[in-house]
């Protein structure tokens, strides 16, 4: 069985953003470090497992983006993915344009399942793996936090309020992947040495250009001070009343 896994460069997840001075984009000189997206992590991990419990397949891990992307790559395959795919070109905004380009890669391939992290850690949108499952016409399982293959279907577990949904779908099938079962495993030494000899094929991407403007951007307002109302039982009252009155919560 064959697998792909659609990976993103992002920022690291402590990095404090600060927007350019255009007023529309991220000053990247203040991001001192990029890594894969944490949800996408877990989508590799997801991959390598099927791949062992099937004792055969390939895992190939793809990403859209500039040569810098080659670095997160590298890391898919540093954590076992077979082999990686870049297609090169310019990220925006827009999740339809990427699903597009990813979409125009995937439809010649023979991956029985295609995966995906729930969302990126960036921009947080959640869409492009369904649209990349409506552009191929292939059912999708989003938000799957553990799943087993029975035969040609997909058995998935989603978290929902109150329990966990059981999900089947028919293969080939794209699954988005959240927290669950599949914490990341780290890249060995043996591992990342043996990356720098697995084959990564970079291409021209082949999708429609943007379409989506962004016209601004701006920070979240600094969160106002904390106040103490008073203490114990004789603090009811007042705080109450400013629920009520200020916060209008009541």
């Amino acid at each position: 069985m064959n697998i792909t896994v659609c990976l993103k460069r992002t920022p690291d997840t402590e990095t404090r953003i600060q927007v350019a001075g255009d007023g529309v984009s991220i000053d990247s000189a203040g991001v001192k470090k990029y890594i894969v997206s944490p949800y996408d992590e877990m989508a590799v991990e997801a991959a390598l497992r099927t791949r062992e419990a099937l004792g055969s397949g390939e895992v190939t891990v793809l990403s859209f983006g500039d040569d810098a992307v080659v670095e997160q790559l590298r890391a898919g395959l540093a954590m076992g993915a077979d082999a990686g795919i870049l297609l090169r070109g310019e990220v925006t905004m827009d999740g339809l344009a990427t699903a597009k380009v990813l979409a125009a890669e995937l439809e010649g391939r023979d991956d029985a399942l295609v995966l995906l992290g729930v969302k990126a850690a960036d921009d947080d949108q959640q869409q492009v793996g369904p649209m990349v499952a409506t552009l191929l016409g292939r059912p999708c399982v989003t938000a799957v936090s553990s799943f087993q293959l029975e035969g040609d279907k997909a058995v998935c577990l989603r978290e929902v309020e109150g329990g966990m949904e059981k999900v089947e779908v028919p293969l080939p099938a794209i699954l988005t992947i959240t927290k669950g079962t599949f914490d990341p495993r780290f890249a060995s030494l043996k591992g990342i040495m043996a990356a720098k000899r697995k084959p990564l094929e970079q291409k021209e991407a082949q999708g429609a250009e943007s379409k989506l403007t962004v016209r601004g951007m701006a920070l979240p307002p600094a969160r106002p001070e904390g106040r103490i109302v008073g203490e114990g039982a004789d603090a009811v009252p007042e705080l109450v009343r400013l629920l009520r009155e200020e916060a209008k919560v009541l």
